[in-house]
């Protein structure tokens, strides 16, 4: 996920978008310790992705106040 779509996402709908990213990263990481993935830079860049969530959230908590 770029960040020019993680700003135009609503705060709630990023909310959601970052707790699903968190649920794949967990299952990523349980089915990767069972049975190699196919591509394990992919938990990579979920995390990215999920950092990119949560510097966008603290960014608009900033601003707020």
């Amino acid at each position: 996920m770029k960040n020019n779509e993680i700003r135009e996402l609503a705060t709630q709908d990023l909310v959601e978008r970052l707790e699903g990213a968190v649920a794949q990263l967990h299952q990523m990481k349980l089915n990767h310790a069972i049975t190699p993935l196919e591509n394990p830079m992919q938990i990579r860049m979920v995390r990215k992705d999920i950092a990119r969530m949560k510097t966008e959230l603290r960014q608009r908590e900033l601003n707020k106040k």
